[in-house]
C-alpha cells in the first residue's frame, strides 16, 4: 500500500500506531463539538496517534422525518472550519450531495462517502476528483469484495488517496454482524482499511423512529480490529451518550476512550512485534 495518505496519517514504520477517527455522529452545537475535538487532541498527543475528527453538519439519512440532522451545510461547515482553525486539527466529515463537494473540499481534509451513498457513481467521482483524501464507509449490504467496485470508481479518477472503513454487514432485521475476514480482503485490493467499531455495534432502526445500538460491544470489536490487521479505528464519541442527539446508543463516553485507546496500542505492538518476528 503505497499512497500518499499511507505517508500521512497511517505510517507502517510506527509499528503501535495506528489512524483515530472520532467525535461526535452530528454538531449539536458549536461549544460541544469544541469540547469534545479538544479532549480528542490530547488523548491523541499523548497515545502519539494521528488524528482526524469526525462531527456531520448534517445526517441526510436518519430514520424519522422528525430525527436531529445537525446545523446544515453552510452553519455547520463554518463550526468545523472555526474548530479545525483553532485547535490546528485536521477535520473528516461526510457529503450526501453533488452541489456540497466544492465548498466542503476547501476545509475538509478527508472527505467522507456515506455508507448508504458508497454506489453513487457520481457523487464518488466529484469527491475523487477534488484530490482530497477519501474515505469510503462500506455499505452494509455489500460483501468485502464488492467495494473493488467502488474503489475503482474513485481511482479512476487518477486520485489513489483512499481508504476504505469497514462497518460491519446487515444479518437479519434491525442488526449488523462484522466478519473480520473483510478487512484482509479489503487491503489485499491494495487500500488501508478503517475499522467503525461503533457503527458497527449500531442496531439499525431498532428503537422504532430511531436506530438502538449496544455500545458495550465496541470496544470489544475495536479490539479485535486492531488484532486483525486494521490500520485505524472509527469511534463516535459523546460526553454524555444517553443525552446524544444522534447515534448515542452506539457512542462511546469520552472518559472511556484514553484506556481503550492505550489498550489499542499494546496491541498493534504486539502485532507488529509478531509480524517482523523471525518463523
Amino acid at each position: 500500500m503505497a499512497n500518499i495518505l499511507n505517508t500521512k496519517y497511517i505510517n507502517k514504520e510506527k509499528g503501535s500506531a495506528f489512524l483515530l477517527i472520532a467525535g461526535p455522529c452530528v454538531i449539536e452545537d458549536y461549544s460541544t463539538t469544541y469540547e469534545i475535538a479538544s479532549f480528542l487532541k490530547k488523548i491523541a498527543e499523548q497515545l502519539k496517534l494521528p488524528f482526524l475528527f469526525k462531527a456531520s453538519y448534517d445526517k441526510a439519512n436518519r430514520t424519522s422525518v422528525n430525527s436531529f440532522r445537525g446545523p446544515g451545510f453552510e452553519k455547520g461547515l463554518d463550526i468545523l472550519k472555526s474548530i479545525k482553525s483553532e485547535l490546528a486539527i485536521d477535520i473528516i466529515s461526510d457529503v450526501h450531495r453533488i452541489s456540497e463537494v466544492e465548498k466542503a473540499a476547501k476545509i475538509l481534509d478527508v472527505i467522507q462517502i456515506p455508507a448508504f451513498l458508497c454506489r453513487q457513481t457520481d457523487l464518488i467521482i466529484k469527491v475523487s476528483k477534488t484530490g482530497k483524501p477519501v474515505n469510503i464507509k462500506k455499505g452494509q449490504f455489500l460483501a468485502p469484495w464488492d467495494i473493488s467496485n467502488v474503489i475503482n470508481k474513485a481511482a479512476s479518477t487518477g486520485n489513489r488517496q483512499i481508504l476504505v472503513t469497514e462497518r460491519g454487514t446487515m444479518f437479519g432485521y434491525n442488526n449488523i454482524v462484522v466478519d473480520f475476514r473483510g478487512i484482509k480482503i479489503i487491503q489485499d485490493l491494495g487500500y488501508p482499511v478503517i475499522f467503525d467499531a461503533t457503527h458497527s455495534v449500531q442496531l439499525p432502526g431498532g428503537a422504532g423512529k430511531s436506530s438502538g445500538g449496544q455500545r458495550d460491544f465496541a470496544p470489544l470489536l475495536a479490539r479485535a480490529a486492531i488484532a486483525a490487521g486494521a490500520n485505524g479505528i472509527f469511534l463516535e464519541v459523546h460526553k454524555n451518550p444517553d443525552k446524544a442527539l444522534c447515534d448515542g446508543p452506539n457512542s462511546l463516553k469520552t472518559d472511556t476512550l484514553y484506556e481503550l485507546l492505550k489498550s489499542l496500542k499494546e496491541i498493534k505492538a504486539c502485532l507488529a512485534s509478531y509480524s517482523s518476528s523471525p518463523k
